[in-house]
């Protein structure tokens, strides 16, 4: 079987290039990723003046490689669906089958294209989306193709280093790690942990990440006076790894979300996650991870964390669930082999 796959260029962290990194060494069929999109931050504009060259270098690698499927992977955004149903046509023209796959879905902004995007959509053979809450959506606009779930993944070699056994039950260092913005939840998890230091004055709240917000969220902590709380910037490899080993309770308050990739690394290494309850996590997140907060309000985050903090027993019980459960279901080599085997069934 050969696969095709459109990603954005897998020099950047952002969501899909970081999937499909993620997936590359998993693959047991003839996979070929083809980049398309922006490949030097911050310019848009490059991003048009390349398209025709990047639709040219489609036609011609779809043509040699003669895929028996193609993936393309828009956001929920205009331009973005426009771009991507340009290659479904392509694609469709020369007869071969596509699949698209959602990783976000943001739909505010495309509500006035709703005939046209699924009217593309019923031209594709398959869609993935991540969470049951969107597969809802897109039959209720009409979208009559067979749509399939699937997660975002763990890269089994994050772990090689990890060992369960040092997860003893004890909270002292708390981690938040996504783009430092106020839409994924910075600022209400700083007011959380400006709550808790007051309690508990060696506890430590650690930022890995950065965002248009980073600058804001050094001044809360300056402005505040709240210790022991460190900003890493973004991080990756072994570094990355080393601050998911030193933490030892992830909190996550993303207001929008598909399936938070950092959830599923958290719980890969044994970590009890307070979150709010956001897009593919509704589907299998329960009181065995952790805590769900339904609200967005700082202190409602801190008796949960409270109870963590004081019931060791509670908490290494939730981490020895965590990294078996994220074994069992997010690991990329998983992933990967599901993903082919629904590939198949369409094929």
């Amino acid at each position: 079987m050969k696969i095709f796959i459109n990603t954005p260029s897998l020099r950047f962290c952002g969501g899909v290039a970081n999937h499909f990194m993620g997936l590359k060494n998993f693959w047991t069929e003839q996979v070929k990723y083809n980049c398309v999109g922006k490949r030097i931050r911050n310019t848009p504009w490059l991003t048009y003046l390349i398209l025709p060259y990047d639709i040219l270098k489609f036609i011609i690698r779809l043509l040699i490689f003669r895929p028996d499927i193609v993936m393309v992977n828009p956001s929920m955004a205009p331009k973005a669906l426009k771009r991507d149903f340009t290659y479904l046509k392509i694609s469709r023209f020369f007869g071969f089958k596509v699949s698209f796959m959602f990783h976000g879905f943001h739909t505010e902004s495309v509500m006035d294209m709703k005939p046209y995007i699924v009217e593309q959509l019923n031209k594709a053979c398959l869609i993935f989306v991540l969470a049951k809450e969107f597969k809802t959506t897109l039959e209720e606009w009409g979208v009559t193709v067979p749509i399939e779930l699937t997660t975002t993944k763990v890269d089994d070699r994050m772990l090689q280093s990890f060992s369960i056994d040092q997860r003893q039950g004890k909270v002292e260092n708390i981690l938040f790690l996504a783009r430092v913005t106020k839409p994924k939840g910075i600022m209400v998890t700083l007011g959380v942990f400006n709550e808790l230091y007051h309690q508990y004055p060696n506890l430590k709240y650690t930022v890995v990440g950065d965002g248009v917000d980073l600058d804001e969220a050094k001044a809360y902590v300056r402005d505040n006076g709240i210790p022991n709380v460190t900003f890493t910037g973004a991080l990756s490899g072994e570094r990355l790894v080393e601050e998911f080993k030193r933490a030892d309770l992830y909190l996550f308050t993303s207001y929008h979300e598909g399936m938070p990739t950092s959830v599923l690394e958290a719980m890969a290494f044994g970590l009890p996650v307070v979150t709010h309850p956001v897009g593919g996590m509704i589907d299998f997140f329960d009181e065995n991870m952790g805590i769900a907060v339904d609200t967005f309000e700082p202190a409602d985050f801190v008796p949960p964390i409270v109870e963590l903090i004081e019931n060791q027993e509670k908490t290494k019980r939730i981490s020895e669930y965590n990294h078996q459960y994220a074994h069992d279901h997010f690991l990329a080599s998983m992933v990967a082999k599901r993903m082919e085997n629904i590939f198949r069934r369409y094929i």
